[in-house]
């Protein structure tokens, strides 16, 4: 189910996932305010392929699974830069200073995005399509997702996208860990593919 919301633009503020760059150690897995927040009345209505964010965006006709592929593939000047772009667990949240529309996502996937780090990383939990920026950008790495039976979910050779950032769609309510190795070093995190999993990981180091 699609549906608009249209909000008051300060609803734009809360949609980022990511803070600017903070150095190794510091909390990087900080919870963020729900999305949508607004002290002003809203609206709903049903999205439709034509609605004018998606247009504005050229993001017409693509799926929400599309959508977040096709931004999270983005860097610098290529991303829109009035866009804001939320994945949560169960939905994708886009915003301008027109509104807000949400965009439900299948209930059996999770979309997982991780920003491996050598030096450097930032806060993160609801991954932000438009903001958030990794340290390693096209970087090949070895990614492989284990669940806590030990049972390889994922193991595939990817390159880090302009924005830092691996993303991966995985089945829901999972938990696990991630492993990624590249130039000869190697880190893991764990996850959580639940309803109070991250969709944003930017604590794995390279080591």
């Amino acid at each position: 189910m699609r549906r608009r919301t249209i909000t008051m633009v300060t609803a734009v503020l809360v949609l980022a996932g990511c803070s600017s760059g903070t150095t190794a150690g510091e909390d990087a897995n900080e919870t963020l305010p729900a999305a949508g927040t607004s002290t002003g009345a809203s609206a709903s209505e049903e999205a439709s392929a034509d609605d004018p964010l998606l247009l504005a965006y050229d993001l017409a006709g693509m799926e929400p699974t599309e959508i977040i592929e096709h931004l999270d593939a983005l860097g610098g000047a290529e991303r829109p830069a009035d866009l804001m772009a939320s994945v949560r667990v169960d939905e994708l949240l886009l915003s301008d200073a027109s509104g807000e529309l949400t965009l439900a996502l299948p209930e059996d996937r999770f979309y997982l995005s991780v920003a491996p780090y050598v030096d450097q990383t930032h806060e993160c939990f609801y991954h932000s399509l438009t903001t958030c920026q990794g340290e390693l950008t096209g970087e090949a790495v070895e990614v492989t997702v284990l669940d806590d039976a030990g049972d390889v979910i994922l193991n595939e050779e990817r390159t880090t996208a302009e924005n830092g950032f691996v993303g991966m769609w995985l089945p829901r309510d999972v938990e696990g860990t991630v492993r990624i190795t590249a130039d000869g070093r190697t880190g893991e995190v764990p996850f959580s593919t639940g309803d109070d999993g991250a969709t944003c990981l930017t604590t794995l180091q390279l080591a």
